[in-house]
């Protein structure tokens, strides 16, 4: 007879990666780090647990956006009347490819308790140096077509 397991508080086990942003598209990155640290790629996936790995991204400053997405504005709104802001996504790109990196991965999780667990997985750096050296970070290979 078949039954269904549950995953364990204390049976995950969390990895660390490392990926190098150089040429990727921001698009593409996004969603296969998203993958990871929700844990889509383990055999023990539950929706309802963190099951993922911790993903370091270095050089986000020199990822790509594809087409005509340099042109592209993100909004947001500060709260407070007539707060409504903007910005390019390719002037993002150019003063804090760090904060694009996170926002396109947040996009890619859920917006619940679990989600906000998972985005703190993620480390973004502008340059190639990370200070997680510690942990033993394997690379992650991401597809640049």
């Amino acid at each position: 007879m078949n039954r269904t397991t549950t995953v364990k508080e204390g049976s995950i086990e969390h990895k660390w990666f490392v990926v190098d942003a150089t040429g990727i598209p921001v698009g593409r990155l996004a969603a296969q780090v998203a993958q990871v640290i929700r844990g889509k790629h383990k055999t023990n996936f539950a929706y309802n647990a963190d099951c993922g790995d911790f993903v370091i991204v270095v050089n986000a400053d020199k990822a790509v956006l594809t087409g005509n997405k340099k042109d592209e504005l993100v909004y947001w709104h500060t709260q407070f009347p007539g707060g409504l802001k903007s910005i390019s996504r390719g002037k993002l790109l150019e003063t804090n490819p760090v904060r694009l990196i996170e926002k396109a991965v947040w996009g890619m999780t859920p917006k619940t308790k679990l989600g906000h667990a998972l985005i703190k997985k993620l480390k973004v750096y502008a340059g190639s140096e990370h200070p997680h050296a510690a942990q033993n970070p394997q690379p992650l290979n991401i597809k640049k077509d």
